[in-house]
């Protein structure tokens, strides 16, 4: 029987250490074989021991920008801490494909603005290298348009929701409406979760 692999995903801390450190506290109780943060992870460029506490505990670590991340500063994190930044890239564990885009759509005045036309392209160029790859988790920031997310009055993107359409990922981990963090559903064969700053743990 193949191993289920353990997630710990989390979205929108934007700078609280508390928080940062309470999320690995949990992944070193719950045994995570991986740790997920989807986008908002600074706030105001501060980047000051938002990585150290998963890399103490020795648990790998994928993150992608939010809106309130610059692009630069989550290379920047990737680079310090040695961790991944799936921004356009992916990576596999357990022979499970991971690949993402960050940053939200429509949002001019914020470092992690990115239009639904790069979006997408990054999102395709992501997904490039997991062609022969069957089991894939896609990561953003930002929910599909359409989704229940979508009752806070922001609409999601219809980037995202193309992607999932041509993708065909098993789960999307996104964040970015706090007010709908933990919220589940199934958009066509795809387990969609906004998981939010309190995290969620997730077996595939």
């Amino acid at each position: 029987m193949m191993k289920k692999l353990k997630i710990l995903a989390a979205s929108d801390i934007e700078g609280d250490s508390k928080a940062i450190k309470r999320l690995a506290n949990t992944a070193e109780k719950e045994k995570v074989d991986l740790v997920i943060l989807c986008g908002d992870i600074t706030s105001n460029y501060e980047t000051k021991d938002l990585i150290k506490p998963f890399k103490d505990k020795n648990k790998n670590v994928l993150i992608i920008p939010g809106n309130h991340d610059s692009f630069a500063s989550v290379d920047a994190l990737a680079e310090q801490y040695q961790i991944r930044n799936i921004h356009g890239y992916s990576t596999t564990y357990e022979g499970i494909g991971f690949f993402g885009a960050g940053g939200a759509c429509n949002l001019p005045f914020f470092p992690g603005d990115i239009s639904e036309k790069d979006l997408f392209a990054t999102l395709k160029k992501a997904h490039a290298h997991l062609k022969n790859i069957e089991r894939k988790v896609m990561v953003t920031h930002m929910h599909p348009a359409d989704s229940v997310s979508e009752f806070s009055g922001v609409e999601g993107s219809l980037a995202i929701k193309k992607a999932l359409k041509e993708f065909k990922p098993e789960i999307l981990i996104h964040g970015h409406i706090h007010e709908a963090a933990g919220i589940e559903q199934k958009i066509q064969k795809t387990r969609v979760i906004n998981v939010g700053k309190e995290g969620k743990i997730i077996e595939i």
